[in-house]
């Protein structure tokens, strides 16, 4: 099934296509595969970045929009991504970066693109645990800058993944969250008053 990748806001593409359009933004931003490519520079696939903030006991959570990714297309494949963020004057660029996200990012989707559900591709993260998912939202037509987390969407561990966590494996929600509560508990030591 295709995924229904949601539109980036307008203002936060643009502000992408100037940065690539500006040998400055590109020099400083210090990937070289980015520096080093071979013809026009194109960002596709605008995933909205969603950030966990916390995961209760419960296993409800809250999200907040952090920015727009946008991969960076040289050629037939991703060379980089481009990060933007929310100002008091709209969406601006943020920064380039690239690493092993970038292909763990087109593989999960790709795997996607496999499934029979169709889904709104996102992107979670969880600074806690310094992981990142693509997060697959059943709603298709939602507002991709929105919501949270439903009980049956799908979140896909991008590689590296954190220990005991397999990577590019499809989760629901309901299954993975109580392991991240665990994981982001604090343990007590013995004897602590804590």
């Amino acid at each position: 099934m295709p995924l229904h990748v949601p539109p980036a806001p307008a203002p936060a593409l643009r502000s992408v296509l100037a940065a690539l359009s500006s040998p400055t933004a590109v020099r400083e931003a210090r990937t070289p595969a980015l520096l080093g490519a071979q013809g026009p520079a194109t960002p596709e696939l605008p995933l909205p970045v969603h950030v966990l903030d916390a995961v209760t006991p419960e296993g409800l959570s809250a999200t907040r929009l952090a920015g727009w990714r946008f991969l960076v297309r040289c050629g037939d494949r991703a060379v980089a991504a481009a990060d933007t963020m929310l100002t008091p004057d709209g969406w601006a660029f943020s920064h380039f970066f690239e690493g092993p996200y970038i292909t763990s990012t087109e593989r999960a989707l790709r795997q996607a693109e496999t499934m029979q559900q169709p889904y709104q591709p996102r992107l979670l993260s969880v600074p806690s645990l310094y992981m990142l998912t693509l997060w697959l939202h059943e709603d298709c037509a939602a507002d991709g800058a929105a919501g949270h987390p439903a009980a049956t969407d799908l979140l896909v561990p991008l590689a590296p993944a954190p220990p005991g966590i397999a990577a590019h494996r499809p989760h629901r929600v309901a299954e993975l969250l109580p392991v991240l509560t665990h994981r982001v508990t604090p343990t007590r030591l013995l004897g602590s008053p804590a």
